[in-house]
This record gives structure tokens, C-alpha cells and sequence, in this order.
């Protein structure tokens, strides 16, 4: 049964209200994607609609429809290679410019969280919003020492409307997997439900204030990289350092500067590459809304990390798999990348293992050496899905977290420096360390910091040993106990047919005479047979 039909009906009222058919041409559209453009128009919104020629119409409609659609805008405004400029135009809106709600309801959640008038905990408080996206938004204010910070409020009342539709997304994957093999490759309903989990995070600014928090610590002094101190936090509301700079989408402000963009494209490309291997820690939410650029030293411009909402994070297993993947791929061995992902468990016995290679190789292979400008990420991720599909893949779901995040960085590398090769950059960060994880001296040295654990341990293993033994001695003796009465039944059986056997043979004797005989003996005859046959049922 379809979930929150309603809401279904209402997510259609506001396709129609703001016809969202008209969007593009009708013969740059997919020929499966048509008929929903004619179910669009079908709905009475679309009859007296005037939104037609509304300039900011897909901004507006995603706004309306949730922070779910907005999330997808965002995510879009990041790919000017496929999204037509005058669509993109409105989905960069969505970065943080998305329609805000009152100042006085924002005053209130800020004194009901913190537990204090709005007036002792700041000397200042500008009710113009800073930014608006689709969970919260930002006021700027001063503490009473002076400090410049930006307070950062939740917005009243999205928590049901997000459970509502995931809840939908829910039913739609689970359909998708009943009739899609990509969608079982991918685990589509485990990745709706993390990303469910994800989004929820997100609402709890103290989860947001403790990631915060942990990325300041790894970049403490970087020369690549600040992040925001943070001063108070709570469910709903996060009182943090204010920063100056530009969003990392405003080029003309780095060429107005004489900032080296080449050189910020590299650094942007090695934080990420940092942040995936060296700390295990990567920023899952990199639209332009979110990177800043510090516009204080031009020469030596810092990245700012704002909104750590969503991150990331691989098992060290998943991690070694990812960097000797991009290796192999940047060395063109695409036999040691099918032998790295057989490792990894996500090929299923009896695959051709040449066949893949050969797969990969087609699809992956021309991308190798292309500067920024020329990659295809998204492009190339479809194409890998469906050989993922046609050869049963696993891909385990904790990767399309980090795939999604390299599709940002993507989008973000061609506006900053489009002939960035990124393949030379990243080889040798991924070769040392890679280096530095398989040496034998530094696990030796890593597994001698363990022995104080060991040894702590070490003391629990006689009674380990024995709880053991007496387990195995428990298990064998219900073994014993499970083996005596199948054979005490196997015996019961036995003896049960044998009884019956007597018992048919009986009553067919005795139908036999009773056939072969008159009917002043076959009468009683046949009622003793019967009477017989009945007390056996019974019994």
C-alpha cells in the first residue's frame, strides 16, 4: 500500500501550481520521463496556473515541497556541466538563500534551547537572517566580550514532514529492489534509510557542534584549512566564531584579488584527500553554501569547513580498498582493480573476471589523465552502476556517501580551476599512504601499543577457557540429551508401523472374508472391521 498518499497528492499540487512541465522543452526530455510531465498538466493547480513564466519557479517550488527537495537542489547547483544555466541559476539559490521563517520564532527557540533571555546572552542580535537553507538559518550577533559569532536556529516543524517523506522514499525503494537488479546491487533501501539517519543528525545541532568540533582539532594550525571555534550549543540552536570570506563559487572575487585559483584548486583537492585518508573524517555536505575561501591573505588563502553536519567516515577496510582502487585506475591496471574489488567481497563467484576488467576498463579507462574540466563523474558513476548491475556487484553502502561527495568536489573543481589535473595530485598522496599503512615496521610498532590492552586482557583468559569448556561440555551433554530422544522416537516410529501393518493386514483379512461370505457373517465381519479401524484412528 502507498504511503502518505496525501502528501503524494500535495508534492503533485505544487508541480502543477508551479508548472514544473514547462521546466524545458518537451523534446529534451527522456521519452520515459514524458508521461509524468502529462500527468503534471492533469491536475487542476495547472489549469490556472500563472507561474508559467515565473523566473525563480523551480527555487520556489523546491522550497515548498521540503528540505528533501531542497537538499536535491542543492546538490544539483553543483553541476553546471549538465544543469542548464538558467535552471541553475535558481538551485544555487537553494545554497543558502532558501526562504526564511520569523525572527521573533527564531528569538524563542534560541531562549527555549539555551534555557536564558535573549538579552543575557547577547549584547546583540540582528534579526535579518545572514542565510536561510532547508534545516536552519543563520543570525549574526555579538557576545557581551565583543565576540562576532553567527547562531544558527532549526526550523520549527520539519522533524514529521522529513519522517513523512522518507517513509514514502522507504516504500519506493523497497519496490525499486523488487523489480530493478541495480537497485539490489546498490542496497538502495539500506542507503534511503543511512541517509534517513543522516538528515535526522542533522536536526540535532549538538551532533553538528561535537563534528565541528573534531575537524577543528584535525586542522589546528593548518595552513590549508579553518574551522570555526564553537561557544554554545544545544538541540537547536549552535552559537559559533563568525568567519570573513567568500563562498568558494565567487571566482570573480578571487580573480579581483589576484588569488592563484590553480593553487586554491590543488589545496581544495588535497584537504579532501586529507580528510578521507589521514583523519577518516570527510565533509559529506560540500556544496558552495558550505566552502568558504579566507579573502584576509590573498596570497595565502585558507579554506573555511562551515555546516559539518553530515560526514563521513570508511572502516579502515574500506579505506584501503578505496585508495588501491584509484590507484590501480590511475596506473591503468584494471586487472589489479578487479583483483582489490574481489578482495574487497563485492564479486560473487563465477564471474568473469576478464569480462569485468575489459567492462572497466571501456568505461573507466578514457578518463585517466583528463584535466578537471573534461571528467564526468556522475557521468562515469551511472556507467559503473550499470556494469555493477550487469555483473551482480555488491557495493557496500557506506561508499555512495563518499561518491556523492566526490561528485561535489567535482562540481566545485571545474568552477574554481577547470584544467586541474586531479590524477596527478592525488597519486602521490594515495601512494604514501598507502606506503604508510602497509609497512610492516609501523603495524609492529602499532600492535606493541596494543600488549598493555593484551596484557589487561590476558588475565580474563582462564576463565575465558573454562566458561568455554563448561559451554562446549553444556553443549555436548544437550547433544547427548537432543541424539537419545531421536532415537527413542526413531524407535517409537518403528514400532508404530509395524502396529499398523498388523492392524491393515487384520482388517483387510477380515474384509476378505466378509466379502467371500453370507450376509449373516459378512455383516458382523465388517462391523468388527470397522469398529477396529475407528478405535485406531482414535488412537
Amino acid at each position: 500500500m502507498i504511503p502518505h498518499i496525501s502528501r503524494l497528492i500535495e508534492l503533485w499540487r505544487i508541480a502543477a501550481h508551479y508548472r514544473l512541465d514547462t521546466l524545458v522543452a518537451a523534446e529534451d526530455i527522456p521519452i520515459k520521463a514524458r508521461p509524468l510531465l502529462k500527468l503534471i498538466r492533469l491536475h487542476p493547480a495547472a489549469w490556472s496556473s500563472r507561474q508559467g513564466k515565473n523566473p525563480l519557479k523551480l527555487k520556489e517550488a523546491l522550497e515548498d515541497m521540503g528540505p528533501l527537495a531542497i537538499k536535491l537542489g542543492q546538490l544539483l547547483s553543483t553541476r553546471r556541466d549538465l544543469i542548464a544555466p538558467e535552471i541553475l541559476q535558481q538551485l544555487v539559490l537553494l545554497q543558502d538563500r532558501v526562504k526564511p521563517f520569523e525572527a521573533d520564532v527564531a528569538k524563542m527557540r534560541i531562549q527555549q534551547s539555551l534555557k536564558a533571555d535573549i538579552n543575557s546572552l547577547f549584547s546583540r542580535f540582528d534579526e535579518q537572517p545572514l542565510a536561510a537553507a532547508s534545516i536552519a538559518q543563520v543570525h549574526t550577533a555579538a557576545l557581551h566580550d565583543g565576540r562576532e559569532v553567527v547562531v544558527k536556529v532549526t526550523r520549527p516543524n520539519i522533524r514529521a514532514q522529513i519522517l513523512q517523506d522518507f517513509e514514502i522514499l522507504t516504500w519506493l525503494g523497497h519496490n525499486l529492489e523488487n523489480r530493478l537488479e541495480a537497485a539490489r546491487a546498490l542496497h538502495l533501501s539500506e542507503i534511503i534509510q543511512n541517509y534517513r539517519q543522516t538528515i535526522l543528525n542533522e536536526l540535532d545541532l549538538t551532533l553538528e557542534a561535537d563534528n565541528t568540533r573534531r575537524m577543528r582539532h584535525y586542522f589546528t594550525g593548518s595552513s590549508m584549512m579553518y574551522v570555526p571555534d564553537v561557544y554554545m550549543d544545544s538541540t537547536d540552536v549552535m552559537v559559533a566564531e563568525r568567519i570573513t570570506g567568500v563562498p568558494i563559487s565567487d571566482t570573480e572575487t578571487f580573480d579581483r584579488l589576484g588569488m592563484n585559483r590553480a593553487d586554491l584548486a590543488e589545496k581544495g583537492l588535497t584537504i579532501f584527500f586529507t580528510q578521507v585518508f589521514r583523519d577518516n573524517f570527510f565533509h559529506a555536505d560540500m556544496h558552495p553554501g558550505n566552502v568558504f575561501v579566507e579573502t584576509i591573505n590573498p596570497q595565502q588563502p585558507r579554506y573555511i569547513a562551515l555546516d559539518c553536519a553530515i560526514m563521513g567516515e570508511l572502516s579502515k577496510q574500506d579505506q584501503m580498498t578505496v585508495a588501491r582502487m584509484l590507484l590501480a585506475v590511475m596506473n591503468g591496471n584494471f586487472m589489479q582493480l578487479i583483483q582489490v574489488v574481489h578482495q574487497a567481497g563485492w564479486i560473487p563467484p563465477g564471474t568473469d573476471q576478464d569480462a569485468l576488467a575489459r567492462e572497466m576498463r571501456r568505461t573507466v579507462g578514457p578518463m585517466i589523465s583528463k584535466p578537471m574540466h573534461e571528467l564526468d563523474f556522475a557521468g562515469i558513476l551511472i556507467q559503473v552502476m550499470d556494469i555493477a548491475r550487469r555483473f551482480h556487484l555488491e557495493i557496500p553502502p557506506q561508499l555512495m556517501l563518499l561518491l556523492k561527495t566526490l561528485v561535489h568536489v567535482e562540481g566545485l573543481g571545474t568552477d574554481l580551476y577547470p584544467e586541474l589535473d586531479i590524477w596527478k595530485l592525488a597519486k602521490p598522496i594515495l601512494t604514501e599512504w598507502v606506503k604508510s599503512n602497509m609497512d610492516p615496521v609501523k603495524n609492529i610498532k602499532q600492535l606493541g601499543q596494543q600488549i598493555p590492552d593484551l596484557l589487561l586482557g590476558a588475565q580474563d583468559i582462564p576463565t575465558l577457557i573454562v566458561d568455554s569448556l563448561n559451554g562446549l561440555k553444556n553443549q555436548s551433554a544437550w547433544q547427548d540429551k537432543q541424539l537419545r530422544e531421536l532415537q527413542h522416537l526413531r524407535l517409537q516410529m518403528q514400532q508404530q508401523q509395524k502396529r499398523s501393518w498388523i492392524f491393515g493386514s487384520m482388517i483387510a483379512i477380515l474384509l476378505s472374508i466378509a466379502i467371500i461370505s453370507p450376509w449373516f457373517v459378512s455383516i458382523p465381519l465388517i462391523v468388527v472391521a470397522s469398529l477396529i479401524a475407528l478405535w485406531r484412528i482414535v488412537r
